[in-house]
């Protein structure tokens, strides 16, 4: 069975920074994501507000480079939970019990860089990203710099295909 989900959008308000009885930290959150088509009639895109929740030093993290209006990616796995109202009614809730959270913007753009991974048991710098411009595919300049590697002419008869 697989159970992974990964969302990219924005915090609705700045997360919430809890501990339990034996000192866990956990923090809850909430992103605001984007469908990516609308209506049939072409009007505006919809919204899911997804319920998050990071334990531990991944939760910390949320806590401490996240706010509200940030730009966040996030992988885990969806959780329903079924409870009970005030009035007794009975409720069910989904929220994303979280994995991996990562800054889905630029430094320049949000004033941090990194992430925190937890298969990997700490903090990283962010990995260079490349999105093609809007308007097309336009090419790519690689990131990589110097003379490490060797320009291949197109005719190499040299190989065995």
């Amino acid at each position: 069975m697989l159970n992974h989900i990964v969302i990219m959008g924005r915090l609705t308000r700045d997360p919430e920074l809890r501990r339990t009885q034996s000192g866990t930290a956990v923090a809850s959150f909430t992103l605001a994501v984007d469908r990516d088509f609308s209506g049939r009639d072409g009007g505006e895109k919809q919204t899911d507000f997804i319920d998050c929740v990071a334990w531990r030093q991944t939760g910390e993290f949320v806590s401490k480079y996240f706010q509200k209006g940030s730009m966040a990616v996030v992988s885990g796995r969806l959780q329903l939970r079924d409870w009970q109202d005030r009035d007794g009614n009975k409720r069910r809730s989904a929220e994303v019990v979280v994995d991996n959270v990562y800054f889905g913007e630029s430094k320049r753009q949000s004033g941090e860089s990194g992430s925190y991974n937890r298969d990997n048991g700490g903090y990283s710098a962010p990995a260079q990203s490349y999105s093609a411009p809007q308007s097309g595919y336009q090419g790519y300049q690689s990131p990589v710099r110097g003379s490490d590697f060797e320009e291949l002419s197109d005719d190499d008869g040299d190989l065995p295909f």
